[in-house]
């Protein structure tokens, strides 16, 4: 972290009352809080789905100051790139893109070889850890507070997901959830109602969408984030960017 990002923090008591104050309210409204209370040190960690393209809609319109970034995995869908220039263009916003180590990508696929996160969850969250949670630790290590578009409909793994919370798996950072109450219809109507650009693999039955080997189209009526990591139980999902979620989950499984 860098030595001039002095980060605020809040006691439980705090915290709830926070929340609290936060019900029924809009996700603008959220967001402008989160650039008042925090800026200029505040990032957005965007991929560029259909939450987040809303997101950096809101942003654009009522807290243009807050920095918005992508973690780069190397394999993303052409799709991915497509909509990310659509948006830089659309809302003249700079992107900032972090990557993967390079040796350590290299010796992954050497030693591995290309698709060892199919072999099991340890190499799954290796490969995730390498391409993607490093490069968001380098992220947040500039940051007092960062923000996402979590939604508690997403899945089992984010049912207990408030607006402001402390991450403490980045250090007690403080971590903002502006869409956490609204639902996927809500989204779709923002995104129609705004024109915003999003990303054409939705139109393609891709709900979620991550690195390209790791996402596939869902079929009739499986869940939303049936098409992350098919091959593994729902309540493992999770890459390691959010495994606060992933903690409670299993706390309550005990």
């Amino acid at each position: 972290m860098a030595d001039a990002v002095i980060r605020k923090t809040f006691t439980p008591e705090e915290l709830e009352k926070i929340n609290e104050g936060f019900v029924g309210k809009s996700p603008e409204e959220i967001l402008k809080w989160a650039a008042d209370t925090f800026s200029p040190t505040i990032g957005f960690a965007s991929s560029f789905g259909a939450e987040d393209v809303v997101l950096v809609e809101m942003i654009a319109r009522v807290a243009p100051g807050i920095k918005v970034f992508t973690l780069d995995t190397g394999r993303l869908h052409d799709e991915t790139y497509e909509v990310m220039e659509k948006i830089r263009y659309k809302y003249d916003i700079s992107i900032q893109s972090y990557f993967p180590d390079a040796t350590k990508v290299e010796k992954l696929e050497r030693e591995k070889g290309f698709y060892s996160f199919r072999d099991s969850i340890e190499n799954r969250k290796e490969c995730c850890n390498i391409r993607k949670v490093e490069p968001l630790h380098r992220a947040l290590g500039e940051l007092s507070a960062w923000m996402t578009g979590l939604r508690r409909d997403q899945a089992v793994t984010r049912a207990n997901t408030q607006p402001v919370e402390i991450d403490e798996a980045n250090g007690g950072l403080i971590k903002v959830n502006p869409l956490v109450e609204w639902t996927n219809d809500q989204v779709w109507e923002y995104i129609k109602a705004n024109r915003v650009p999003y990303n054409v693999l939705h139109d393609r039955n891709f709900p979620s969408i991550g690195c390209a080997p790791c996402t596939r189209a869902i079929e009739g009526d499986e869940d939303i984030r049936a098409g992350r990591w098919w091959w593994e139980l729902p309540e493992y999902k999770e890459c390691g960017l959010h495994p606060v979620q992933m903690l409670q989950l299993e706390e309550q499984q005990r």
